[in-house]
């Protein structure tokens, strides 16, 4: 009912009846949990004495792909969430995390140190042989990959110029295409989100703290959506009005969530002060 009023009311299709995912921790213990989009009525699809992290959904909102460390070293899982049947999707030497979906759901890119330096790969949402997106050299680290909702692009996070900014290559990798730098503001640009229609890229840059700011990628205009000063893990709501993300407030680890105009600010009445990586999944009837 509430995005019905939404959308007769504004002409856009809200976001109300949408899940979240994010993770809590309690007494000692990790869970992944979902719940619905004002983190409300929450389901733990996990529990784990390690750290979960980096919690990203399918395009179909029925998986849940995330980063555990339940084998003592980061290892990718995929989720079933109607069966609560999990599938390992990366477990090579090193680190195994930022695993993102791309857009038909049939693959996934993430960031490996399998071969030294982290780099991007991709893998089938089945499993099976790696293909290498990134090549950088030496100690560069290449991580937390982000397609474009057309498929055709990946936003990435990447040291290579000696600090961190956001980059954008070619799906197919950046063999074919160099990669492109897209931050340059600021000395430290990470964690890019794209909006649903493909025209803005959330992310966390350090200026008066650790803030979320929006871009337009037409333009590279730049806003600042927060005015915490430890956020992270941006993630769009579905229908790209909304940016939800983890900071810190009163010295709890809470969500908060800005309007792409930063106008309307809150933070999500959660009991638990121990919340973090927060990923907002998509509609659940597709239109």
């Amino acid at each position: 009912m509430a995005d019905y009023i939404y959308e007769k009311l504004l002409g856009q299709r809200g976001a109300f009846n949408t899940r979240l995912s994010y993770v809590d921790r309690v007494n000692g213990k990790y869970k992944l949990l979902i719940s619905d989009s004002d983190g409300d009525n929450a389901v733990a699809a996990l529990v784990s004495n390690e750290p979960i992290i980096s919690p990203s959904w399918s395009p179909s909102g029925s998986k849940v792909a995330y980063v555990s460390f339940e084998n003592k070293k980061p290892v990718v899982y995929i989720h079933d969430l109607p069966t609560g049947q999990r599938t390992v999707i990366s477990n090579y030497k090193g680190n195994n995390s930022a695993p993102t979906w791309s857009p038909d759901g049939q693959t996934l890119a993430l960031a490996l140190s399998r071969d030294g330096n982290t780099q991007i790969y991709q893998v089938a949402a089945t499993g099976g042989s790696l293909k290498r997106l990134t090549n950088s050299q030496g100690s560069t680290i290449d991580t937390e990959p982000q397609y474009t909702p057309d498929g055709q692009q990946i936003y990435f996070t990447s040291d290579r110029g000696g600090e961190p900014q956001i980059y954008r290559m070619p799906a197919s990798g950046e063999s074919t295409d160099a990669a492109k730098r897209v931050t340059f503001k600021g000395n430290f640009n990470t964690s890019p989100r794209i909006s649903p229609d493909g025209k803005k890229m959330a992310f966390i840059s350090k200026a008066n703290g650790y803030q979320t700011h929006l871009m337009d990628l037409s333009n590279g205009d730049i806003q600042n959506l927060s005015n915490t000063a430890y956020d992270e893990s941006p993630s769009f709501a579905a229908n790209g009005e909304v940016v939800l993300y983890s900071t810190r407030s009163n010295g709890r680890k809470v969500l908060a969530a800005s309007s792409i105009d930063g106008r309307m600010q809150q933070i999500l009445s959660l009991p638990s002060g121990q919340v973090s990586a927060p990923a907002w999944g998509p509609f659940l009837n597709q239109k």
